[in-house]
């Protein structure tokens, strides 16, 4: 991930001509700095990131990097749209669901999600197959794997073994669960 930038990166990004970014710059609408001993500018990723929400322009490629991306996994819906008030698109949360294991797979690997959330009533074994699956991959080895067990689960900290991070046993406060996502996109974003 790219943490600054030049005034001709941003014009692509922007789809402009480099010479109104160098305006936007030299203007003080777009926050940055210039290379000691030149006039070269650097525009640092979270000013470019601001100025184009503040000026309602399209992210483009950094919109995919900028979004903390969450996999649901045979929730019920009343639980996925709780969840979306929870982390709102808003506050650059984006979401896809799966039905089954099968859906899972292509979907992880098209969306790349920061965070899966699965629910074990798919079947405690496919549960485990997808978790296991999905850990043997590095691009999945930070992904936050969390399971939602039933409230009859012998004993749900033994899935841990299986790759899942985390484990809430029904009945659960979903506002726990929204913020442990929320943390940990904040700590993305902030590396």
């Amino acid at each position: 991930m790219k943490k600054v930038f030049t005034t001709g990166q941003v014009a692509k990004i922007c789809k402009v001509a480099p010479r109104t970014v160098s305006k936007w710059f030299d203007s003080g609408r777009l926050k940055g700095y210039r290379i000691p001993g030149s006039q070269d500018r650097r525009i640092p990723r979270e000013q470019l990131i601001r100025f184009l929400k503040e000026h309602g322009m399209p992210l483009g490629e950094l919109e995919e990097e900028e979004w903390h991306k969450v996999l649901l996994i045979g929730t019920e819906k009343l639980f996925n749209d709780r969840l979306k008030d929870l982390l709102p698109e808003a506050d650059d949360f984006k979401f896809e669901y799966a039905n089954s294991g099968f859906e899972a797979g292509i979907l992880a690997g098209s969306f790349h999600p920061d965070t899966i959330i699965m629910d074990l009533s798919l079947g405690r074994a496919e549960s485990i197959q997808i978790t296991a699956n999905l850990r043997k991959d590095e691009a999945y080895a930070t992904t936050l794997i969390v399971g939602l067990a039933s409230e009859d689960e012998a004993a749900p900290e033994q899935l841990a073994q299986y790759g899942f991070n985390d484990i809430f046993k029904k009945p659960f406060d979903l506002a726990l669960l929204g913020e442990k996502i929320k943390s940990i996109a904040d700590a993305k974003r902030e590396d």
